[in-house]
């Protein structure tokens, strides 16, 4: 009694929370092919259910009429469970494709048919056979329906416009709300109808906006995370398997879930074909929108409690939901696999980008507070017509649920239509943020897109997106921020296996940045922004990329650039590894070579320094002997590359995954209000830069001979072992 009382209050909030986010309008956004799919996804399945009700239905039940039965069943079979459909999408990694944008596409849009058909069929279900009692039911249901629409809504938008733009709403307010909720629930049940009716259509009622945004975040993880799961566990309790008797009663359930299946898969594969979508396309679509949850469950209940449905019926549904929703990851999986075709491309990294072509970077975004620093780097990266930038913005949302999934489909909807959750309002505010700065500056030119899925595989996505746009830098916000007093905590635990995944993993150069704010002065013009900028080069391919994007900003006349260069003094180089020195070096000169002999002909805005140290203490000294003018650091990761320049600073390091500097730079006792950007570079990019698809074994087998260059990341790690060793 005890689970089943906070299950229904769970079960209430929840349909709140369904009403509150929908939006009717969605079907006029999301395309005719969309709407199509769901309405052929639920015509068949709908009319399979309702020839079986036939079979199904005992004649001892005269309590209530076929009609009913029919509409109960007939929901419970074409519905698609959209929250439990995001979750399949994401785990397939189908989640942002056409495909997957299609099914979510179509279950919103059953999801929002099935809920009001749900609705009318609970206003329906005759409790006596009198009709006159029955009439006496849909009448009051109308009419708590115009009471929600014309008393309900208008006060509830009387107190958004009391409240002024951009502040919170008054406790008492969204207290007063939710306990309409109750009410609501209250004034069904004694109408006759099922509680969550009232709870849905409350929902309903209340406008789109910052209120419903804030009743969300209120509600949503209590009601998911805590209530709804004792509805489950009360579903599952009431199912009596034992109930289903007889073989002919098993045959007839099978035969209902392959016809139900079928039906919806019929139903896509029609409207695929009338679109011209691909068979295996069409097929996928069908087995998604198979998807059960939810919904499902919360109809059948609904059913047993207002008698329509007996515990036989009850325990097949159960069944039929959780067979159709267990099958279908490793159908879709083995019918739809989309090819990841293998894309080879040479310009993997900054050092190997040609000066006079379009540089193109990966910008990944957790919140609005990572926006400005981020342009003010794209901005002194120094974005030209002759050699333009091309920015993908990428917003990085974790899968939770119901209201991340949203945002998915809401991509596609008009720009001055409300945002319908935070998310979506900080999506928003970071595509105007980086469309204005298109508009600004010249030579760039930005794509936005949305990451939506698990922290735990959201690299994935971006290695993917990488390689599909080609890109030569991907740039990611560190998982720490600034404190008002100068300190750095951690924002989100997660954000930093994202980055050490992405580091171990990129198909090309990535940047991590240790934001500390980067607005330089105060500018009249676009052209008029300050940096002072400073490379710390120690050598190996990580110093190399970053002095390559720190020689692409010189070209920029509001950067100041100073690289200092550490150079092993004499007890430094008797300690120095042999081969390490000797392949890396003739590397590191040529690059230097030309810093060197452009700060020798009087560059104002270059200034190449060289300190003799000997040991990690003398470089730390050296480090933080610098004027504290520079506005960016940029420093390599240092992976691979062992030198008695950095020895002892790794023992104490919060974060390896920066490097021995860049973790140096990055913590909290480092007294330093620069941003810093520590850049691995791509790994295989010199053995890329030889080899074509076709014969890559041959060459990078010569190659390996002729340069023995760090071309893999197991080698890599023996390196880093091998120096944590000594």
């Amino acid at each position: 009694m005890v689970i089943e009382t906070m299950a229904n209050v769970g079960l209430l909030y929840f349909l709140f929370l369904v009403g509150l986010e929908m939006d009717i309008m969605v079907i006029k956004r999301v395309g005719k092919k969309a709407v199509a799919t769901a309405i052929a996804g639920m015509i068949l399945p709908f009319a399979i259910g309702a020839a079986f009700s036939f079979l199904l239905h005992k004649e001892n039940q005269t309590n209530m009429s076929h009609g009913t039965y029919i509409l109960f069943l007939g929901v419970a079979l074409s519905v698609t469970a959209f929250p439990v459909l995001a979750r399949v999408l994401a785990e397939l990694k189908l989640i942002n494709t056409e495909l997957g944008k299609i099914a979510l596409s179509s279950a919103l849009i059953n999801d929002m048919f099935a809920w009001v058909l749900l609705a009318l069929a609970i206003a329906l279900a005759e409790n006596q056979s009198a009709s006159l009692a029955s009439l006496w039911v849909l009448i009051s249901s109308a009419a708590f329906v115009g009471f929600c629409l014309f008393a309900v809504r208008p006060a509830i938008s009387w107190i958004i416009s009391r409240t002024p733009e951009g502040e919170a709403f008054s406790e008492f307010h969204i207290s007063l709300i939710l306990s309409g909720v109750m009410i609501s629930g209250f004034i069904t049940d004694a109408i006759g109808t099922h509680s969550v009716f009232g709870a849905f259509v409350y929902g309903l009622a209340i406008p789109n906006g910052p209120l419903g945004m804030t009743l969300v975040e209120k509600l949503e993880d209590f009601v998911s995370g805590l209530l709804l799961p004792l509805f489950f566990a009360i579903s599952g309790l009431k199912t009596n398997i034992g109930a289903i008797k007889g073989a002919a009663t098993w045959a007839i359930l099978f035969l209902v879930i392959f016809l139900a299946c079928i039906g919806k898969i019929i139903g896509t594969l029609a409207v695929a074909i009338y679109y011209q979508m691909g068979l295996r396309e069409g097929t996928s679509i069908g087995l998604l929108m198979n998807t059960k949850g939810l919904v499902e469950i919360v109809v059948l209940n609904v059913g047993r409690d207002q008698k329509v449905l007996d515990d036989e019926s009850f325990a097949i549904m159960v069944l039929i939901t959780l067979v159709m929703t267990g099958i279908i990851v490793p159908l879709v999986s083995l019918i739809y696999k989309p090819s990841r075709r293998i894309v080879s491309y040479k310009r993997r990294t900054i050092q190997t980008a040609k000066r006079d072509a379009e540089l193109r970077i990966l910008v990944c975004i957790h919140t609005p507070r990572n926006v400005p620093t981020i342009i003010n780097l794209l901005e002194a990266s120094n974005p030209t017509k002759k050699s333009p930038i091309c920015t993908y913005v990428l917003h990085l949302v974790e899968l939770t649920g119901r209201t991340s999934a949203m945002l998915i489909v809401h991509n596609t909807r008009k720009p001055d239509c409300p945002a319908i959750n935070r998310t979506q309002a900080q999506s928003d505010h970071i595509i105007n943020a980086f469309e204005n700065f298109e508009q600004h500056v010249g030579g760039v030119s930005v794509q936005p897109l949305t990451a939506i899925s698990p922290y735990s595989t959201m690299h994935e996505d971006i290695c993917n997106l990488a390689e599909d746009k080609r890109v030569s830098f991907i740039i990611i916000p560190f998982h720490k921020q600034q404190t008002v007093d100068g300190g750095m905590e951690a924002t989100n635990m997660a954000f930093r296996t994202i980055n050490q995944n992405l580091l171990a993993n990129s198909p090309c150069s990535v940047g991590i940045l240790v934001d500390r704010g980067l607005t330089g002065s105060n500018r009249l013009a676009t052209n008029q922004i300050t940096h002072h900028v400073v490379v710390l080069f120690f050598g190996g391919p990580d110093d190399r990329e970053a002095l390559s994007y720190a020689g692409r900003m010189l070209d920029h006349p509001g950067i100041h650039l100073t690289v200092m260069r550490f150079v092993p003094g004499e007890e430094a180089v008797e300690q120095q590894s042999g081969t390490n020195k000797d392949r890396e070096k003739p590397l590191d000169e040529s690059i230097l070579k030309e810093f060197r002999i452009r700060s020798e002909h009087d560059d104002s805005q270059l200034a190449y320094v060289e300190k003799v140290v000997n040991n990690g203490e003398e470089t730390v000294a050296a480090i933080r002997s610098m004027d504290d003018i520079h506005n960016l650091f940029i420093v390599g990761r240092g992976q691979g590359i062992i030198t008695p320049l950095t020895a002892g600073l790794t023992d104490w390091s919060e974060c390896p995954e920066l490097g021995a500097i860049g973790d140096l730079l990055a913590s909290s006792d480092f007294a330093a209000t620069a941003s810093v950007l520590v850049v691995q570079q791509y790994i295989g990019s010199f053995g890329d830069a030889l080899t074509t698809p076709e014969h890559t074994h041959d060459q990078e087998y010569h190659h390996h001979q002729d340069h023995p260059s760090p071309l893999n990341r197991a080698q890599t790690n023996a390196f880093r072992t091998e120096s944590m060793a000594l």
